[in-house]
């Protein structure tokens, strides 16, 4: 996958990893964020939300900001970000949470995951990718000014994201399963 960081404004959209290798997807594709994502499938909006509510589906999401947060303050500097504990987050378990202003509004969504591997591993929307990120960069500065101990780094993964209520049973026969964006 080419690195949303190096790609100069201007080129073409860039492919997730599963849109660009999978000819099943058959879906009118549109730009949204500097990424060409799918919006309407071969078989319809409808049949793909009523299989992920009845079973699973599996989603390519590569497309969205991913950082990892390290140092020995990356739990006060997303606590100074975000809504929630997140000291109290075990490793390898995750929250729902929301950046917020100085005032308590909300900027955007995220996920935040505490690893296994001693970083806070952070997901948020692609169409707020340079706000979500320059929030972030900002408040890196801002503690490490104060000799805090904190850094960031822009993953550039794959993410993928299995949805549904059968999401966590092993897929019946290994037979593979439906993709979608």
């Amino acid at each position: 996958m080419v690195s949303r960081a190096l790609t100069p404004a201007g080129l073409r959209p860039l492919w997730c990893s599963v849109t660009s290798s999978n000819p099943l997807i058959a879906g009118k594709m549109v730009a949204f964020a500097g990424w060409s994502l799918p919006v309407q499938y071969r078989d319809g909006h409808t049949d793909s939300h009523l299989h992920t509510c009845q079973h699973c589906l599996l989603f390519d999401v590569s497309h969205m900001l991913q950082t990892k947060i390290c140092g020995s303050d990356q739990v006060k500097l997303m606590e100074s970000l975000v809504v929630g504990d997140i000291a109290e987050l075990r490793p390898n378990q995750g929250t729902l949470s929301l950046f917020t202003n100085e005032a308590g509004g909300i900027l955007d969504d995220l996920i935040l995951t505490s690893t296994s591997e001693g970083h806070l591993y952070v997901v948020s929307s692609a169409g707020c990718w340079e706000k979500d990120l320059a929030l972030m960069q900002d408040k890196v500065r801002e503690l490490q000014n104060q000799g805090r101990d904190v850094g960031l780094e822009v993953l550039d993964n794959a993410l993928l994201a299995l949805q549904g209520p059968t999401a966590a049973q092993p897929a019946p026969g290994g037979r593979p399963l439906p993709v979608w964006e």
